[in-house]
């Protein structure tokens, strides 16, 4: 693939440089105000992989003091929300079309996203349907959600 966004152009200059990582999540909360909801950080990103890390704070605890369901669907949304801007070419756009979760285990610490596809898609001049799997996992590497986030690809 030789064209890139400009996310992931941004991406590619500000994760070589310190505290690069930490000001491209700025940016990208500054451009989706509501992933600042879990503080997020984009510690990987390449076409296909999608890594994202937030911590375990107040603002996301639900009433037994764990992550919160929806805010770890937040983070799920996250990781694919980067993968497709790193994956998908600038000749084509993408919008999420569905999402199922498992609950798998209670959330008690940060929790680490991975959003991962196995091989990169062709993107035809027909809107495809992309399924990306984002495993979410606690510090202790426990997958305590488990997601598929269906994105709908078409040319621009």
């Amino acid at each position: 693939m030789t064209a890139t966004t400009a996310t992931y152009r941004l991406w590619q200059r500000l994760s070589t440089v310190p505290l690069g990582h930490r000001l491209f999540s700025a940016g990208m909360v500054l451009r989706v105000p509501y992933f600042g909801t879990i503080l997020p950080t984009v510690v990987a990103l390449r076409p296909g992989h999608c890594e994202v890390r937030a911590p375990k704070w107040w603002g996301v605890h639900n009433h037994i003091r764990t992550f919160h369901a929806i805010a770890a669907c937040n983070l799920a949304e996250i990781a694919m929300g980067m993968l497709a801007e790193a994956t998908v070419p600038p000749t084509h756009r993408w919008i999420p079309a569905g999402m199922t979760v498992r609950y798998i285990s209670k959330a008690k610490t940060s929790l680490h996203a991975v959003a991962r596809l196995d091989g990169i898609p062709e993107f035809p001049t027909e809107p495809v349907d992309v399924p990306v799997p984002v495993s979410i996992r606690d510090r202790h590497g426990i997958e305590v959600v488990s997601a598929t986030i269906t994105i709908r690809v078409s040319p621009v």
